[in-house]
């Protein structure tokens, strides 16, 4: 089938561009069954599409390279998903009850609010909608959400306002997301106003709790929050090389990994998806 459309490949890479934005990451075996063509082009696809640096490696498939955009919240949300449920579960287990804690925007943080159903006499302060409405009808937890600007994009709460208002309080603990780690342990973000609170919210925590599944290390956003060296607690689901674990132990960053699905390793050795 595949000699009879010689021309296809522009037109496949530019729709597997477009399942990638809207899904965030795409796999081989799922786009070799969707254009029924065999799993060596579809890597071949990829591995075009990575050279450009429109999508970036991982396991058994690709990711959708940032830049300067992020991801929209949608596709974000199912990113590592079953990883994010395993990560927040992790963190929500070392937070103790009737103690303080920052919540703030991110996916995985979401994920930690979800798992503190069970938790009693927490304050949290948060500048992230969906954390709050995941908490505020639980009698047991007390939650405080921060003033400012709302954004559209998937209701994150940012600005002047957020930043004077999250340096009034002092917590226990901040649980923090990033959108990108870069090799040398920078945490990175795309949007100036979401960076300005979250290094607020760094300042005014006695321990500095990060979330992030290990796709984080793959990727880039142009705006540094803070660096590895800021955090007390790394929870991921794997760290992805020894480097990081080395410079997790250089700066005594306390590292859990949560585990998750692996997805297999399909490729041939001319390819490294």
């Amino acid at each position: 089938m595949e000699a009879q459309f010689p021309r296809a490949t522009p037109r496949r890479q530019t729709e597997i561009l477009g399942i990638a934005r809207q899904a965030g990451r795409v796999s081989v075996e799922d786009l070799a069954q969707r254009f029924a063509v065999t799993p060596q082009t579809i890597r071949r696809d990829l591995n075009e599409l990575c050279d450009a640096r429109a999508l970036t490696r991982v396991h058994g498939g690709a990711m959708i390279a940032s830049g300067v955009e992020n991801l929209a919240y949608e596709a974000r949300k199912f990113v590592a998903e079953p990883h994010k449920r395993l990560i927040g579960a992790a963190a929500a287990a070392l937070i103790p009850d009737h103690s303080s804690l920052f919540i703030n925007i991110g996916t995985t943080t979401e994920a930690t609010a979800r798992a503190l159903a069970g938790h009693a006499g927490l304050l949290v302060i948060t500048n992230n909608l969906q954390v709050a409405t995941e908490l505020y009808r639980n009698p047991a937890i007390e939650v405080v959400l921060a003033g400012g600007v709302i954004r559209h994009s998937d209701g994150g709460i940012i600005g002047p306002g957020t930043v004077e208002q999250i340096r009034q309080f002092r917590v226990d603990t901040a649980v923090i997301g990033t959108s990108a780690i870069d090799a040398d342990g920078t945490l990175l973000d795309f949007d100036i106003r979401e960076v300005q609170v979250s290094q607020a919210i760094i300042a005014s925590a006695r321990r500095v709790m990060l979330v992030a599944d290990s796709s984080k290390f793959l990727r880039s956003a142009p705006v540094r929050i803070a660096h590895l060296s800021d955090v007390d607690v790394l929870v991921t689901d794997r760290l992805p090389s020894t480097e990081i674990s080395a410079l997790c132990a250089t700066n005594n960053v306390q590292v859990v990994e949560a585990g998750g699905p692996t997805e297999p390793d399909e490729l041939s050795d001319e390819s490294s998806f």
